[in-house]
């Protein structure tokens, strides 16, 4: 799974409207995966991918994403 795999499907969930990070998470690991891998693997690449996003602009986040049930993003 490349990077811009991940991004693309992190992107086609997010709405424009405040999200909690676990759903996108869960959202894109939908996209990503038919049956997902064992473990937290996977969530953990698409977590350090949504970090990136907000990194670079390309999401808008409140509180601390590293805490996934307890902060948000959306598209800028």
């Amino acid at each position: 799974m490349t990077d811009s795999e991940i991004d693309a499907a992190i992107l086609a969930s997010i709405e424009v409207r405040w999200q909690k990070v676990a759903m996108v998470i869960g959202r894109a690991g939908q996209i990503l995966y038919s049956d997902p891998p064992d473990g937290d693997e996977a969530q953990k690449k698409i977590a350090a991918r949504i970090e990136v996003l907000v990194q670079t602009g390309r999401l808008r986040a409140q509180g601390n994403i590293k805490r996934w049930r307890f902060s948000e993003i959306k598209q800028p």
